[in-house]
């Protein structure tokens, strides 16, 4: 498990499906760029652009060449899935940027998103590279219900905003798997359990569960998670339901506790149980981030 390692997407029916990985935040599999090799290849999410020659390479390795690559179809604008979109960009040009149309400004001008990141990530921001805006004429935004045709597969595109306003999930019908994006929450290896995933400005728990009724709805074989790879559906759905609930609860409970907010990030960030796995810089990073995300989401209620 290290940079650069590809594998073989086997949850359910999966077929001609690949992913690598970046090496994101120096946890392996934390960046599941994926490689769907069709009549038009597609990659699907990009990584933060820091190691966008990885994904390159591994396209290169499955048997496609960077310059037929056709569609990088980033889920959702948030750098750790659309952040290498303009670097290889660069590289293929053959390609178009296929995402969600709420998030198709945000990648042509990428200033806001880029200093929006800075602000939440902490310490982690020098894991990144700014972003590369994606020129007007080789982007496509993709309305709710809208389909990419990659000739034998195909990528259904629907609207999941409860992790961010500019969040799709695509559903694969041949492989009857979803590209879950963070709507189906953090599966790490190891620990087979489904981790929440709330950063801000815009976790909002109802769309969160109305996302996941969406999922239910689809009830694919296979979940290809933005984080850590393919895994069979099987009751992970219902399970992130009641994760995310209890974690709202938790720091709802946590903040009345404490009566301070600072106190309440400090605390979650000391106790994650995922350190081992992530590595201590990223895992108290990321769960700041997360109680953060729930903050705001309650105040703004």
């Amino acid at each position: 498990m290290a940079r650069g390692d590809i594998y073989e997407a086997t949850a359910g029916d999966s077929t001609d499906l690949y992913y690598v990985d970046t090496g994101m935040y120096d946890v392996a599999e934390y960046g599941s760029v994926y490689v769907l090799d069709d009549d038009r290849p597609a990659l699907i999410d990009t990584g933060i652009g820091t190691h966008h020659e990885v994904v390159l390479d591994a396209v290169e390795e499955i048997g496609v060449t960077p310059a037929e690559i056709e569609v990088i179809a980033p889920t959702h604008a948030h750098l750790d899935h659309a952040g290498g979109a303009g670097y290889l960009l660069e590289e293929c040009p053959n390609a178009d940027v296929y995402v969600y149309e709420a998030a198709e400004s945000l990648l042509v001008d990428p200033t806001a998103l880029w200093k929006g990141t800075k602000a939440a990530v902490g310490g982690m921001i020098d894991h990144y590279v700014e972003p590369k805006p994606v020129p007007e004429d080789r982007i496509d935004g993709l309305a709710d219900g809208e389909v990419v045709d990659l000739g034998t597969h195909s990528l259904e595109v629907h609207h999941a905003p409860g992790h961010a306003f500019h969040q799709a999930i695509f559903y694969e019908p041949r492989n009857d798997g979803v590209f879950t994006a963070d709507a189906a929450g953090i599966l790490t290896p190891g620990l087979d359990r489904v981790r929440h995933t709330t950063p801000p400005p815009g976790f909002d728990l109802e769309l969160c569960l109305e996302d996941i009724e969406l999922l239910q709805e689809i009830d694919p074989s296979a979940l290809y998670y933005g984080h850590f790879g393919d895994y069979p559906t099987e009751d992970r759905l219902g399970e992130y339901a009641d994760v995310l609930a209890a974690w709202v609860e938790r720091v709802r409970a946590k903040r009345a506790e404490l009566g301070d907010d600072e106190a309440v990030l400090d605390y979650f960030a000391e106790e994650i149980a995922v350190v081992d796995a992530w590595g201590e810089p990223k895992a108290h990073e990321e769960e700041r981030m997360n109680v953060d995300g729930v903050l705001r989401y309650l105040d703004e209620r």
